[in-house]
């Protein structure tokens, strides 16, 4: 195993954020939030039990890990971006590396050449949401203005990405890909828009489509779905805030009880005047899991939903849990019918990648509560505002769902599913997920039978570091 050296002292960080007297630290320097300070490369990697031979490629996870560790008000959103990955291939664990992404500032902390490349409205930032890949790019996003990075096979910083200058502003977070088309459909705003746009990728990697959207009030939009007829838009009461800004905020977006909730209709092939609004109850959605058109012309989407009002600052805190629900749009009736299909508190809903737009059955989430709290029964009254123990398989036909625990004080985080092979059925494969294990303070590759979820792992790939909390990631398979 190989390591790379820590960043020099905070002061000398170009990251560092400024000294403060506050004793307080956020508390997303904490625990499983902590970051880690080195960059690791291993190989040959332990595993308990056996990795599936079918399961050649590599899982990738994004999130953040920022260089300067002492500012009390740093938020989660806002850290520097670093990718975990796993290379699998014929049964074996070849390789883990974590790596940062080299924008700007993170290549001068870490005194190195910037990758160079272009720049969208002078933001520069180290994308920390999502890895994805498309066109044979692996790449890493974020929200509200800056561009993707683009990332090696073995996770080194090629550059920033405007998919060969066909992107005319910023991309965004989360991307869904047609499975049908080979196009990738993304939503992109940014603060000083009068619009999100909704922009369409090629099978090639060059933008083929662009769609503004008028929006009033600057509205977070993490992100959105997509059916076989419609993207789909939620304008939540979330909005950038100048009173936030010029309050030293760091992430100036604040809830507004006076912009009213809504979700929009845009087909997939119309135009701004073609956007159809209706008007909902103040929520707040982070994500969502898939979405579809059923036989009566109605738009299904299933995703994640908080209670009004929610506060990004302080995320889960005090917001009550986020259920699973589902909104049935009826565009002829101009109606929004709203159920919960799960109560237990969760996060980071995922699908089948292969049925995105398409009818699904079933999901997985990440169980959010107090780490190490017994699951059993799962009520959704969780106390705390980390990820917990456990993660959720959905079966939506029956209304049933089964958890898998993973004992007292380890971390799951978001799950992905991986079929079997590329014909196999929606339920036949593979859940991986990165999981700390704290009996030995380092975190392992899980993975998990997709029709066997409550029985032991099939595999444990044991990784020589801890992975703190993050966010999204993806299954790359070899092509």
């Amino acid at each position: 195993m190989t390591a790379a050296a820590a960043p020099g002292p905070a002061a000398a960080n170009p990251l560092a954020p400024k000294q403060s007297s506050m004793a307080a630290r956020s508390r997303f320097l904490e625990g499983s939030f902590a970051p880690v300070s080195k960059e690791v490369t291993a190989f040959n990697l332990p595993v308990t039990g056996r990795v599936p031979a079918e399961l050649n490629g590599r899982y990738l996870r994004n999130g953040p890990n920022p260089l300067g560790l002492d500012d009390p008000n740093y938020h989660w959103f806002l850290g520097a971006g670093m990718v975990h990955g796993v290379r699998l291939r014929d049964g074996k664990a070849e390789w883990y590396r974590n790596r940062w992404v080299r924008s700007q500032a993170v290549a001068q902390a870490l005194g190195e050449t910037w990758p160079r490349g272009p720049v969208h409205a002078g933001m520069d930032f180290a994308a920390n949401t999502h890895i994805i890949s498309h066109a044979g790019r692996t790449l890493a996003t974020v929200e509200a203005g800056p561009l993707p990075y683009e990332l090696s096979a073995e996770l080194e910083t090629l550059g920033p990405c405007d998919f060969d200058g066909t992107l005319p502003g910023g991309f965004a977070a989360h991307t869904k890909a047609d499975p049908g088309t080979g196009e990738l459909h993304a939503i992109a705003y940014f603060w000083a828009w009068d619009h999100v746009q909704h922009v369409v990728v090629d099978p090639a990697g060059k933008v083929s489509r662009t769609t503004d959207i008028q929006v009033d009030g600057g509205p977070m939009m993490h992100d959105f779905a997509l059916t076989g007829d419609y993207v789909v838009f939620f304008d939540l009461p979330v909005t950038f805030s100048l009173d936030a800004v010029k309050a030293g905020r760091e992430l100036p977006y604040t809830w507004d009880p006076a912009h009213q909730a809504r979700v929009g209709l845009l087909p997939r092939n119309g135009r701004t005047a073609d956007v159809r609004w209706l008007e909902i109850s103040p929520c707040w959605v982070f994500h969502t899991l898939n979405a579809y058109d059923d036989d009566e012309g109605r738009v299904v989407v299933d995703l994640c939903q908080y209670p009004q009002p929610f506060d990004v600052a302080t995320l889960w805190d005090g917001h009550g849990p986020a259920t699973l629900d589902r909104w049935t749009i009826d565009p002829a009736a101009g109606t929004v019918h709203q159920q919960t299909l799960n109560d237990r508190a969760q996060e980071f809903p995922r699908v089948d990648d292969r049925v995105v737009s398409r009818p699904h059955r079933y999901g997985y989430s990440a169980v959010i509560g107090e780490v190490g709290q017994a699951i059993t029964p799962l009520t959704g009254d969780f106390a705390d505002e980390a990820l917990a123990n456990a993660l959720l398989k959905h079966d939506l036909a029956r209304g049933t769902a089964e958890a898998h625990d993973f004992g007292r004080k380890a971390t799951a985080g978001e799950a992905v599913f991986v079929p079997a092979a590329a014909g196999a059925d929606e339920d036949d494969g593979y859940v991986l997920a990165y999981v700390h294990n704290p009996d030995r303070g380092a975190s392992d590759l899980v993975i998990l039978a997709a029709q066997d979820f409550a029985a032991e792992p099939v595999a444990r790939v044991h990784l020589p570091a801890r992975i703190p909390l993050g966010f999204h990631g993806s299954w790359i398979a070899d092509q």
